[in-house]
């Protein structure tokens, strides 16, 4: 019973961000943050949105995201990135992604929105938690 409430205690949390729905808000409480996560890098890893490290002799660079974990989760935080940028223009978020994006089209912006998706996942953690408002965001 204890559960519960405090997962509709996130999911109110959560919905007061503006471009943050219900729906959002229930698949994030329900499906990612029931676990514990003890940091930032823990949680993105387990989404599967943490880079693969490769290395050959002195090179060392990194291949993209491990895609573990949930594909659909993936996904869904990828629509919440672009309905951030949408919603929440004068966030710092959106004005990093549009920073790195200037003039760019295609390619450039399907990596940086999941660059974003990452960012963004962190930020709603971090506000679930312990209150944390992303730098700029808007209430509802």
């Amino acid at each position: 019973m204890a559960s519960e409430a405090k997962a509709a205690a996130k999911i109110a949390t959560l919905t007061r961000l503006k471009a943050i729905g219900p729906n959002d808000a229930t698949v994030l409480t329900h499906e990612v943050f029931y676990r514990g996560f003890r940091n930032r890098r823990e949680l993105a890893s387990w989404v599967g949105l943490t880079p693969t490290p490769w290395a050959s002799g002195d090179t060392q660079r990194d291949q993209g995201i491990a895609r573990d974990g949930p594909a659909w989760i993936r996904a869904q935080l990828i629509q919440m990135a672009w309905r951030w940028l949408r919603y929440q223009p004068d966030s710092a978020l959106s004005k990093w992604f549009n920073e790195r994006t200037a003039g760019s089209r295609g390619r450039i912006r399907r990596v940086m929105i999941v660059a974003l998706a990452r960012k963004l996942l962190i930020a709603l953690w971090r506000f679930s938690e312990s209150g944390l408002v992303p730098t700029g965001a808007k209430l509802v």
